[in-house]
């Protein structure tokens, strides 16, 4: 069987005894390397006075991990400057907010040439390699020059955007070309899918063959849309944990009869947290009735706390809240409870299951499995209502949820008013679809899609070389 060498900027491997600090996707990858046998090559995390290309290899759950240590200017260039300054904001259609420095694109392509160098003693010729995310993009062409001629695959987890955009990014071009180093490219949804195309054909001057490859830069391609799920079996299972069951009980004791809105993100202007906050606050302005008989929960776990416009948001989410409960809250009931830290993922299952309505409104998202596991941790009995931005990737999925347009404050309060007014037999026609897509189309079967999907194309090519 061939090993499967999973490549991404950070490794996450769970750990046996507390899995509820992993995600769906740390777990799914590490299953499938303890079946094929893999490694999982990423960033340590550290930074060192000079990169050596070393690599710190151990045994994690029955997963072999291989890390390296960057300097502090690949830290600087290459992940919080080109990585999270300039691909992440234009890629989440913030443009506004995207810094264009040429150190920064440096900084990017000599990290991914210093990955290359330092994994590429790691594959042998039959091994499956798979690359994660926008971090990685040069990553294929990097492996290829050092003679990797076995299957390569790259899986982007972050929207692709409209070509009108992608123009505005120096050098677009050789960032497009380089993902024709692959074999097989992966995205979440057919949107970004056919963005990629359009830029393809209509910049780049390629070519859509009869079998649906994307031919251009002399190469040959498959695109395809696998949308990624959560570990929905495990998640539930999460439910009857002893901490689960806590955090659930603690905030069923708070409720004190009212319902609750949960919300659960990273601190990041792409969620939309601020217009979350404004709906939520024209729902108490327009519907006196749900005064003192609702409160919402807004978790926002801290990121990227060093770079500038994160600093800003979180100020201004800061004094949103203070502006929502000075104007709302009573001496018994708080109608906005914001929450800066992080919780495991059996105590979010818990609260998830106390909230009669999450509230995810992304302005551009890939997928967003927060969506998702609100589903799973439903009462089928007496499920919550998801509502759900139509420009998160999920809600091609989960079309039962009420989707809303996250820049129009009026449809979100009217549909948070609709949430909180559903009648039991409407909650349950549109759980039940719900919880029947996260169950089947879960992350075990984005997976298994993907290393099937990688080992075809990789065979129409060497085919296709052979011709």
């Amino acid at each position: 069987m061939n090993r499967l060498i999973v490549i991404s900027n950070r490794v996450t491997v769970p750990k046996a005894r507390d899995k509820a600090q992993a995600g769906g996707l740390a777990m799914a990858l590490a299953a499938a390397l303890r079946e094929y046998r893999g490694v999982w090559f990423g960033w340590s995390g550290k930074s060192v006075p000079q990169f050596t290309g070393q690599i710190s290899m151990h045994q994690s759950n029955g997963v072999t991990v291989a890390l390296t240590d960057l300097e502090e200017a690949d830290v600087q260039e290459y992940y919080n400057g080109y990585a999270n300054k300039t691909l992440w904001p234009l890629f989440h259609y913030r443009n506004d907010l995207t810094a264009y420095d040429r150190s920064f694109n440096l900084g990017y392509q000599r990290v991914n040439a210093r990955f290359a160098d330092t994994v590429r003693p790691l594959i042998d010729p039959d091994d499956f390699v798979w690359v994660h995310d926008y971090h990685l993009i040069p990553l294929g062409r990097e492996l290829r020059q050092r003679g990797v001629k076995g299957p390569l695959g790259f899986f982007l987890h972050i929207p692709w955007p409209a070509r009108q955009l992608l123009v505005t990014l120096p050098r677009d071009r050789a960032l497009v070309e380089a993902l024709f180093s692959y074999d097989l490219v992966g995205f979440h949804t057919e949107e970004w899918l056919d963005a990629f195309v359009a830029y393809v054909l209509r910049e780049a001057g390629g070519t859509v063959l009869p079998d649906g490859r994307l031919s251009c830069f002399g190469r040959t391609i498959r695109a395809a849309v696998f949308p990624i799920g959560i570990d929905a079996s495990n998640f539930v299972d999460m439910l009857q944990t002893p901490d689960s069951i806590r955090a659930r009980e603690r905030v069923e004791r708070s409720l004190n009869g009212r319902r609750m809105i949960i919300g659960v993100d990273r601190l990041d202007y792409s969620k939309g947290l601020e217009e979350r906050f404004v709906a939520y606050e024209h729902l108490l302005a327009t519907r006196v009735r749900h005064r003192r008989d609702v409160f919402m929960l807004q978790i926002a776990t801290p990121s990227r706390g060093d770079v500038g416009p994160y600093q800003n948001l979180r100020a201004k989410l800061d004094a949103l809240a203070g502006r929502i409960n000075g104007g709302y809250a009573d001496v018994d009931w708080v109608p906005l409870r914001y929450v800066n830290r992080a919780y495991r993922r059996d105590e979010l299952a818990g609260m998830f299951r106390a909230a009669q309505v999450g509230f995810i409104t992304p302005l551009r998202d890939g997928m967003n499995l927060v969506a998702k596991e609100y589903i799973a941790a439903q009462d089928p009995e007496d499920p919550g209502v998801l509502v759900l931005s139509r420009f998160a990737g999920a809600a091609l999925q989960m079309k039962e949820a009420l989707i809303v347009n996250p820049f129009s404050r009026e449809e979100m309060a009217d549909a948070l008013d609709r949430a909180l007014t559903m009648d039991l037999a409407e909650r349950k026609r549109r759980f039940e679809p719900l919880m029947h897509s996260v169950m089947t189309e879960d992350v075990a079967a984005w997976r298994d899609n993907f290393v099937n999907a990688l080992r075809e194309a990789a065979e129409v090519r060497v085919q296709s070389e052979v011709a």
